[in-house]
């Protein structure tokens, strides 16, 4: 005779596969707000309406290896560079691509992410990597993997075919123009003369 938590866990498995295979429905109302219910909308509410049937209870939102992700959720990584960095900086990007790793590239052209800079390295030397809440200033191959390393990014790339690991940044807001121009970065110690 089966016992009760093998009934409750039949039942329960049973719901869950029965929810699994739900319908959706997409519609779009007369004043053009999106709605996502498992009701058919009202004849008379509904512009546009989509039927959906979910294939399973989670919805891949990402393409990325689920160690890549957690990566990527608890340590970020950014790197700062400058127009006139041109070795250095691109031996970083060119060392971040190879190991597939996502980031957010600011160049500190910009007064503003300039000051960002300062606040984050203590002054303007570029480039400067952030991983997590580690800063690298100049480039050292040794000391970017280390860093990478340890905040859980693999050794070489999991992108999919074709995704870049650049991630596009977000146009800076339209500001007032800077009256004072501060002082342009340096390249950092490690950078090649």
């Amino acid at each position: 005779m089966p016992s009760r938590t093998t009934c409750a866990a039949a039942i329960a498995l049973a719901l869950a596969s029965a929810a699994a295979f739900a319908q959706t429905y997409r519609w779009v109302d007369k004043d053009g707000r999106v709605h996502y219910t498992d009701t058919p909308p009202p004849p008379s509410a509904a512009r546009q309406v989509e039927k959906r049937t979910l294939q399973g209870s989670v919805v891949e939102t990402s393409q990325l290896s689920y160690g890549l992700q957690q990566a990527v959720k608890t340590n970020p990584v950014t790197l700062y560079t400058y127009s006139g960095c041109k070795e250095a900086c691109a031996n970083a990007r060119a060392l971040l691509e190879k190991r597939g790793v996502p980031y957010k590239e600011f160049s500190v052209d910009d007064p503003a992410k300039r000051e960002e800079l300062k606040r984050i390295s203590g002054g303007n030397n570029v480039p400067v990597l952030v991983v997590g809440k580690t800063m690298k200033q100049g480039y050292e191959e040794s000391m970017y993997n280390v860093a990478l390393d340890e905040a859980g990014y693999p050794k070489f790339s999991q992108l999919p075919s074709g995704q870049q690991a650049r991630q596009p940044e977000a146009p800076p807001p339209a500001t007032a123009k800077a009256e004072a121009t501060p002082e342009e970065p340096k390249l950092g110690p490690y950078a090649p003369r």
